[in-house]
């Protein structure tokens, strides 16, 4: 039974490539056609797939409705939640996980460092948009045109001599994000404050949520900061094979 399920379920990659005959499906799974035909009628009879009128099988609208059911009711705060409490075992600073909604990035969670100095910021507030790593992750992963209008309609307040100053500043700071896939925020909001970040990219490969390690330069300074990005990477790499089911390698 278990190498049946293996094989439907090896059809819709397949079929996300684009429609395929039943000849080309037998030939992939290298099963005989009355193999691949029962399959394709199961899945067809779930709604997972569809027969068009040349014959030729595609994705079906059910698959698609359960990927929106999927990620409606996708808790990514709780989902993530262990992994920021992790990386704040581990690096003792104060850790953030932020969404992009409605033209805002908001932080839906945060673990607070184990210094008796603490960050201001907020579960469920937005964050300084122009020069927050995580907005910066988020926002570099938009469409190039989408980025590029949020980017001209923002204004660059001046929190510090580092801010970010104006919107080709920003887009030029976006693309360098994009291209190495981390940002950081040395002292853009607050002069004591550094901050790295890294995104979490969900089953589409589109970045869904970022998070964050930040510190104050009594705790630690800018250079000794970064040196924990290829945790935070990782981290944010497992976060994200968590939110997309995706397994862990072995």
């Amino acid at each position: 039974m278990s190498q049946t399920v293996d094989r439907a379920l090896s059809i819709l990659p397949l079929l996300a490539e684009g429609p395929a005959g039943l000849e080309q499906v037998a030939a992939r799974l290298e099963v005989h056609k009355s193999t691949a035909l029962r399959l394709l009628r199961t899945l067809h009879e779930h709604g997972l797939v569809y027969r068009q009128q040349d014959q030729r099988y595609r994705l079906g609208t059910r698959l698609f409705a359960l990927a929106q059911q999927a990620m409606e009711n996708l808790d990514i705060r709780g989902i993530v939640h262990p992994h920021l409490v992790a990386l704040n075992e581990r690096t003792g600073h104060t850790v953030h996980l932020a969404v992009y909604e409605q033209g805002e990035v908001v932080y839906i969670d945060k673990v607070e460092s184990r210094y008796p100095v603490r960050m201001y910021s907020r579960i469920g507030r937005p964050v300084a948009i122009t020069v927050a790593a995580v907005a910066k992750l988020l926002l570099a992963d938009l469409p190039e045109a989408e980025r590029r209008a949020v980017a001209e309609q923002l204004e660059y307040p001046r929190y510090t001599a580092k801010s970010t100053p104006d919107a080709a500043a920003f887009l030029a700071e976006l693309a360098r994000v994009r291209e190495q896939g981390w940002a950081t925020d040395l002292g853009g909001h607050e002069e004591s404050i550094n901050c790295v970040g890294a995104p979490l990219r969900g089953a589409d490969g589109r970045v869904c949520a970022a998070l964050s390690v930040s510190a104050p330069n009594v705790v630690v300074g800018a250079e000794e900061l970064l040196q924990l990005r290829p945790l935070i990477l990782r981290t944010a790499e497992a976060a994200g094979r968590d939110l997309s089911g995706i397994p862990s390698p072995q």
